[in-house]
């Protein structure tokens, strides 16, 4: 009697066992109790895709992280739930407080974290808890010291705003991959030339992480800015012409989703090993998106099974 193939327990695994592209789904926790049915909402209503994996992300602050916490201890206890990433930061936390959060997460068997420095809460200059942690390739050390975990860490296809130096986002993100990162989710962007690029210097480095480019469709013309923010870069000039040349919320909406679908097979020719696409706890213009890329790559129709 046969017996169905053993599902990945980590993204490195899923990774390198992939005979095509994966695809991710990265929701954000809930604000408040009143928000707590949007994110299930979002999530059951992208449950049917069958994700190669989910992450909640970090929240900000105590209650967030909590909320946090519980999302993914809840998307990870599912019968037949899909691979649950948890995320991590340093904002703010003792090294005491993350061995807590790394204890919740192994508990209902979540192996793969996302480890990220993290912002300060309302923005401002960084600041290091006295007894925690300075970046994110110390976090991935400290993480990998604390347990059998498969770590992931951000990658910068637009140079990271601090610096403006794409070649010293390169050096760090192999620092990060030399402490025991296995692979990477880049930030926001727009520009499918800048994943290539870093790729390209990555390779250069010799270092061969696997690096999945994140996606979020952009599908209201009040999001231009707001997006721009998230990327650390203005959006493409024709992209934005484009949006602005639109007539009505329906054919913003249009030109958004047919720009995202267009940035995904970009990259996929690119050579990318799957999309992370950043839901904002929304599911139809990811479904949207993916039903058109299914339509035209009939790999990342098996990808998430």
């Amino acid at each position: 009697m046969s017996h169905p193939p053993t599902r990945p327990g980590t993204v490195a695994e899923l990774l390198s066992s992939a005979t095509g592209p994966t695809f991710s789904f990265e929701f954000f926790p809930p604000r408040s109790e009143e928000e707590e049915p949007v994110l299930w909402r979002a999530v059951e209503a992208l449950a049917p895709l069958e994700p190669s994996f989910v992450s909640v992300t970090y929240g900000a602050n105590g209650s967030r992280r909590d909320r946090t916490i519980h999302a993914t201890r809840r998307i990870a206890s599912a019968p037949g739930g899909p691979l649950t990433v948890g995320h991590l930061t340093c904002v703010d936390q003792s090294k005491a407080d993350i061995a807590d959060a790394l204890a919740a997460y192994r508990e209902v068997g979540v192996r793969n974290i996302l480890a990220i420095r993290g912002d300060m809460p309302g923005g401002g200059e960084w600041t290091r808890h006295p007894d925690g942690l300075a970046n994110a390739t110390e976090l991935v050390r400290f993480i990998r010291e604390q347990g059998d975990f498969c770590v992931g860490v951000a990658a910068f296809p637009n140079p990271h705003e601090t610096s403006n130096d794409a070649d010293l986002d390169a050096r760090i993100l192999a620092e990060k991959v030399d402490s025991g990162a296995e692979f990477a989710i880049t930030q926001l962007f727009f520009d499918a030339g800048r994943y290539a690029e870093l790729v390209t210097r990555m390779r250069g480095l010799g270092c061969g992480v696997p690096i999945i480019p994140g996606v979020m469709p952009l599908t209201v013309i009040t999001q231009i800015e707001r997006f721009a923010d998230l990327s650390g870069r203005p959006l493409p000039e024709d992209f934005v012409a484009r949006l602005r040349a639109a007539s009505s919320k329906e054919e913003v909406r249009r030109v958004g989703l047919a720009a995202a679908v267009d940035f995904c097979r970009d990259l996929l020719d690119a050579g990318a090993p799957g999309l992370q696409f950043f839901t904002q706890n929304r599911s139809k213009a990811t479904r949207e998106v993916l039903a058109e890329l299914k339509s035209a790559v009939p790999a990342v129709a098996e990808a998430g099974r």
